[in-house]
């Protein structure tokens, strides 16, 4: 499956798991399951996640966390496949 084919498919998919002041920790269940059951997630993280963290270290934090494939990264939004 390429990369663009995933990027266009991304393009068209929702935020369906926010990151916000509690961190990764409280999102990996969830994210993991949702991988399971679909083939990409969009990730968005809320300033308070951030901190003085960018969105791609987070999203490459967060798809260690539940062995994923990070996609792409655009403003504070990640996808994972």
């Amino acid at each position: 499956m390429t990369d663009q084919r995933l990027r266009k498919q991304a393009h068209e998919t929702d935020v369906t798991v926010w990151v916000g002041k509690n961190g990764i920790d409280s999102v990996t269940g969830e994210l993991a399951d949702q991988l399971n059951d679909r083939e990409l997630v969009k990730v968005k993280f809320l300033r308070a996640a951030r901190g003085g963290s960018s969105t791609e270290e987070l999203a490459v934090e967060l798809a260690d966390a539940v062995d994923a494939e990070l996609v792409e990264t655009r403003g504070n939004t990640a996808v994972l496949h």
